[in-house]
């Protein structure tokens, strides 16, 4: 089986995680501060300051994240958060990343208390410093180029929190809820190690949790704790380096989201189906149906990851004239994709590759650039992409 080189990041969490020691680790480990507040700023929100200090923790010098937010006491809705992000300039991976943090977080919130998502009052993490945390995540990770996260077991603490419900055991509800299906442990360390912004964040982007894996090291960071305490490093560990990974069909479950409508335009169809694009989703379909008193309508289909439910719900309800939505888990089985570069008599040409246990099945120019290098020519199209793939072809020999 061939192997690809992946850019991985492996969070330690021997002390825990929380956003701001997330965003202290991923600037120690190269994220260069002015660029990451040059990227917030496009989030379009005020009231905030941001500043990275070092720090000594029990003999470990760590980068401390310390957002500043005033004493804002706004309870947001999830869709208020969304809406943020949403409306930001960000990038749209930020933004995808972003809001798929948040929903997670919603999701649990909405378990513990047993109410609807929509109803959820995001308070602790629905203020504006823990907008920052996990947004800044999601820039820092884009800035870095990761390509594959994991984690080690989460250590939580021990003892007790006060929240706004009352006081609750070390880990909280919240952060119980985000940690099912994943390896935690606790020990006499007292206070809560793991915040629910910190496992929101984690168990969200990493696929795997264990050991460190063979990496060919590039860089490390540790970002600092607020807590200080005697021979304890309250700090986050981050590795990031290369790592052989296998490469090979991939089963992943996703999620289909559909509605049926009939009282739609065309242009607004047309609209939300560039949206659902522009926000991530990884397919977004029409399809002709009959519907009641013999109407003809449309279907409207949305391929997305599960944990982008709420976003891609709130978008057909938001955009569209349905009265109710339809989803269920799906499998998809993918091959190992690869773009390569070829250089041709009309320019450059990116190539879609795709390959079975190493063998290419598949190979495409990509349109736009044909499209272009034969006007540009003045040539036909089939010209430019059979050169295309003739180049392609004589990097393969």
């Amino acid at each position: 089986m061939p192997v690809l080189l992946m850019k991985t990041l492996y969070f330690d969490c021997f002390a825990g995680a929380s956003g701001d020691m997330i965003l202290g680790a991923m600037v120690a480990a190269g994220v260069d501060q002015e660029t990451l507040r040059q990227q917030l700023s496009l989030l379009g929100v005020s009231g905030y300051n941001i500043d990275f200090g070092i720090v000594d923790r029990s003999g470990i010098s760590a980068t401390h994240a310390k957002v500043q937010a005033g004493h804002e006491h706004a309870h947001r809705h999830l869709r208020d958060i969304l809406k943020i992000i949403d409306d930001s300039r960000l990038s749209e991976g930020v933004k995808a990343r972003a809001s798929t943090i948040f929903s997670r977080l919603g999701e649990a919130e909405a378990l513990v208390h047993n109410v609807p998502i929509e109803k959820v009052h995001f308070h602790e993490v629905g203020a504006l410093d823990a907008i920052i945390d996990v947004v800044g995540a999601a820039i820092c990770f884009e800035l870095l180029q990761i390509e594959r996260f994991v984690s080690s077991p989460f250590h939580v603490g021990s003892g007790h929190v006060e929240m706004e419900h009352g006081r609750f055991p070390v880990p909280p509800p919240a952060v119980t809820e985000l940690l099912k299906g994943v390896p935690f442990y606790s020990t006499d360390i007292a206070g809560e190690l793991l915040t629910p912004t910190g496992a929101a964040i984690i168990t969200t982007v990493c696929s795997e949790f264990g050991p460190i894996p063979q990496l060919k090291l590039q860089q490390t960071g540790y970002g600092a704790g607020t807590r200080t305490y005697k021979k304890f490093s309250n700090v986050l560990r981050v590795l990031i380096g290369e790592e052989d990974v296998e490469a090979g069909p991939a089963d992943e479950k996703l999620l289909v989201i559909e509605t049926n409508v009939d009282d739609m335009s065309a242009q607004t169809c047309g609209y939300v189906m560039e949206r659902a694009l522009e926000m991530g989703a990884l397919d977004c379909y029409f399809t002709a149906v009959q519907m009641k008193k013999n109407r003809p309508g449309v279907m409207l289909t949305i391929l997305c990851r599960t944990e982008e439910r709420e976003r891609f719900m709130q978008l057909l309800f938001e955009e569209t004239t349905t009265l109710g939505i339809r989803r269920y888990e799906v499998d998809r089985r993918t091959l190992e994709r690869q773009t390569v570069r070829v250089e041709t008599i009309y320019g450059p040409i990116d190539v879609k590759v795709a390959r079975l246990a190493g063998r290419i099945v598949n190979s495409m120019p990509e349109f736009e650039q044909c499209r272009s290098a034969a006007r540009a020519a003045k040539v036909p199209l089939r010209v430019v992409e059979q050169t295309a793939r003739a180049a392609f072809l004589k990097t393969e020999d």
